[in-house]
């Protein structure tokens, strides 16, 4: 009987290993794999029974772990590992074991980038075209994924990987943020097992809107609370069980750090290693940032800086007051990405105490686009002002000098640093058709996979080549069929074969590149582009139909100076045609060219949750509602209505929308019903009623009715209880734009940072049977 117990155990052993890759693989090629046909027994006892082997994925033999890493809005220049004048010591760690790349590619916006990374394929390819917040009805721009297209976190997590992502996602459609989805196009929905972060295109690094999964969890109550540290805290936790649990299972780690993405939010500590570093200005640091990337080798000998755009002045010209300001904002964006550089640092030498950093191959990209000229020619103290319109003067953000970079700030630099940190490249983000939107430093280690160290590697890259490399280097093909559904040809080109030779041929010979109509297209080392608007402008100069194009030969102009385009009218031609083909074939065409009109879902048709309703009722405990989930009351009037029971002390929030740098919010403050318009934190209006409730059951009634002519314009707010007037009193002006990014709209509290002072807390401390919103 032990004898055939052994036998049995066996059997078991034999034909689970089988099934689990050690013997015949799996056809991989079509997701799920499929499990085999479920076998029937004639045995009526068990004990005369052998078990079938358990179906169980696993990933190739020899796969690596996989930890791609992206920050956000990180210029060429940046950093001192692709001669830049921030500290990087992990990013010099990284390419002292491994490979840089300088010549690597993205697609000069967030949302896109990410997308293309996360699957191989261009960004209209993925429908995001541009940021889900404004997005078109326009295939190629509605930034809702394609079925014909699966992240490669889902192909892996198929194919036997553990899957997490960490910070930043930003590709899920804004009008589908919510309990009521759908959620296929949520992290955890989107191939990862495990998800810490925001949705949203930046958030407050001091107090942000943080998803574990799909469930809002609240910010930890801790005076020296700062996001980077804390999603870091989370990435290394997840890796620690994990290796804990399944040491035997790869795992596929996307660490995505809101920084160095506005708001330029930062420990003073950090700000304060800068102090005095950037006094000569942005003109002398991209001649210095130039000298030492030739003297490292990141950029051919003779590479002279490309012009400065003539929006951008001479620091020599400034008045002390804009030096002054500008200097510190330099020194708490330099702080900041120092900062995430030691974070990425101590998660690294997390996974090298586990011991599986040998076959870790991570994957750093430094910028998901070229530094952010979004800040305008003078930088702004709340961020919010961009999205608005509304210019901020040098006078009145000096008045937050010293707080700069702190919880009370929301900050972004001028653009001249921007232009300075994609050295030596004359544009920046948003601008496709330039180096410095696109071109991003690159960094790959693989101890167990390459010899090289210290390398670097100038072959044509782009970010669809991320998807295409890890499923080379992991033995994953890039699936064929998904859930019945056909794939859609992978579009990027595997890095892999630079990996062992800095000489082989480049693959990736063709690239288009647009954004808001600032179109360029690669070839074979030529490059044909068109300037449309530079991203400090809201309006572009021309149509698109008068834009003009240049044409370059990167092979021999590395940093986009020589235009080529009067000497080789033929070839300009045929590069334009070539740009039109692949812009009709990867559904860039039609090109739109609006900006802040596109953050307007009414306007561009895209949905909404509220759709054509004008009125909404909502519950206590509503909260992290975004700009397409709320009641648009931008330019309208509207009425709130609820019904509240008051206690003794009546205290908290009924109804919010925005935060600390624009926002309104209708509360009760030492039982004192109240209306606050805070104006992208800059100005705030208070409609307080003289006499305070007494406890009991209340209608509560405030009414905006709106002056017209146009968006931002001001109105007259009025509050009654039951049907009682307490209190009125005019708002001279309301914002055009969106209230905030991350700071969203709640039910009963304010979450995040506060619209107004509640004393102390914003929770009600009543009960809301409801609040109804009507506009008009």
């Amino acid at each position: 009987m032990k004898q055939k117990s052994m036998s049995i155990m066996l059997i078991l052993t034999v034909s689970l290993l089988s099934i689990s890759g050690f013997g015949q693989e799996p056809d991989r090629s079509t997701l799920p794999i499929k499990e085999p046909k479920r076998q029937t027994y004639k045995e009526l006892d068990v004990r005369n029974a052998t078990a079938p082997a358990r179906f169980n994925v696993t990933a190739p033999k020899g796969a690596p772990n996989v930890v791609v890493i992206l920050i956000d809005d990180m210029g060429f220049g940046v950093t001192e590992t692709f001669g830049g004048a921030v500290k990087t010591p992990t990013m010099d760690k990284l390419a002292n074991n491994g490979i840089k790349y300088n010549r690597f590619h993205t697609t000069s916006l967030c949302s896109p980038t990410r997308v293309a990374l996360l699957t191989g394929y261009n960004h209209h390819s993925n429908n995001m075209g541009c940021i889900g917040e404004a997005a078109t009805t326009f295939p190629g721009n509605t930034s809702v994924r394609p079925q014909t297209i699966t992240p490669m976190a889902e192909v892996l997590r198929q194919n036997g990987y553990n899957t997490a992502a960490f910070g930043k996602y930003h590709e899920t459609p804004p009008w589908e943020i919510s309990n009521s989805g759908p959620q296929d196009r949520w992290p955890t929905r989107s191939g990862f097992e495990k998800f810490y972060g925001f949705i949203g295109g930046e958030t407050n690094q001091w107090a942000p809107l943080i998803y574990d999964g799909v469930t809002l969890v609240e910010t930890p109550e801790d005076p020296n609370y700062h996001f980077t540290t804390d999603m870091t805290n989370q990435a290394v936790s997840w890796v620690s069980y994990q290796q804990a649990l399944s040491p035997d299972k790869p795992f596929f780690m996307y660490f995505a750090p809101g920084a160095t993405h506005a708001p330029h939010h930062v420990p003073k500590e950090w700000i304060d290693k800068y102090k005095g570093k950037f006094d000569q200005g942005w003109d002398k640091l991209r001649e210095e940032t130039l000298a030492r990337q030739i003297k490292q080798g990141i950029v051919p000998a003779g590479t002279k800086l490309a012009p400065k755009p003539v929006d951008i002045k001479d620091w020599d010209k400034l008045s002390a007051d804009e030096r002054k300001l500008f200097t510190r904002q330099m020194e708490v964006y330099a702080g900041f990405a120092e900062q995430t550089d030691h974070e990425v640092g101590r998660l690294l030498s997390s996974i090298e105490k586990l011991g599986v950093m040998d076959n870790t191959i991570v994957i750093f990209i430094a910028g998901d686009n070229g530094a952010s000229a979004e800040g305008q020619m003078n930088g702004m103290f709340s961020e919010m002002t961009y999205f608005s319109g509304v210019p901020e003067t040098v006078p009145d953000m000096l008045k937050h000098y010293d707080e700069w970079g702190s919880e009370s700030t929301y900050p972004h630099f001028a653009a001249g640093w921007a232009v300075a940190m994609d050295a030596p490249f004359s544009y920046t983000k948003q601008v496709a058709s330039d180096f410095g939107g696109t071109r991003n430093g690159m960094i790959i280690q693989w101890p167990a996979g390459f010899k090289a160290r210290g390398e670097i590697r100038s072959q044509f890259g782009h970010v669809i080549d991320i998807a295409p490399t890890v499923y080379e280097v992991s033995k994953i093909p890039a699936p064929k069929m998904v859930n019945g559904i056909e794939q859609d040809p992978i579009e990027g080109t595997s890095l892999a074969y630079t990996f062992n030779d800095a000489k082989a041929k480049e693959r990736h010979t063709v690239q288009y590149f647009e954004m808001f109509g600032n179109r360029g297209i690669y070839q074979d080392g030529w490059f044909a582009r068109t300037i449309h608007r530079p991203a400090w402008k809201l309006k572009p100069a021309t149509t698109l139909q008068d834009d003009k194009w240049e044409l370059y030969n990167t092979n021999e102009d590395f940093s986009l100076v020589k235009d080529l385009a009067s000497k080789n009218a033929d070839k300009l031609k045929a590069m334009q045609e070539l740009f039109m083909q692949q812009a009709e074939k990867l559904h860039v065409l039609p090109i739109d060219d609006r900006l802040l009109e596109r953050t307007n879902a009414e306007l561009m048709g895209r949905p909404t949750t509220m759709g054509d309703r004008n009125v909404v009722t909502y519950g206590e405990g509503m909260k992290g509602m975004g700009v397409d989930i709320f009641i648009d009351l931008r330019g309208k009037s509207y009425t709130i209505t609820s019904e509240v029971a008051v206690d003794a002390k009546g205290n908290g929030v009924i109804v919010c929308q925005g935060g600390r740098f624009g926002g309104l919010s209708l509360y009760i403050k030492d039982g004192k019903p109240a209306f606050s318009y805070n104006y992208l934190g800059l100005e705030s209006t208070q409609i307080i009623s003289p006499e305070a409730l007494k406890p009991g059951n209340y209608k509560l009634v405030y009414d905006f009715k709106y002056d017209g002519g146009g968006m931002g314009k001001g109105g007259l707010g009025t509050i009654t209880v039951n049907g009682k007037k307490v209190i009125e009193k005019r708002i001279d002006k309301t914002q055009p734009g969106i209230f905030s990014v991350d700071d969203l709209a709640d039910v009963g509290v304010d979450d995040g940072t506060h619209v107004a002072d509640y004393g102390a807390s914003s929770k009600f401390n009543g009960k809301i049977e409801y609040v109804t919103i009507e506009k008009k």
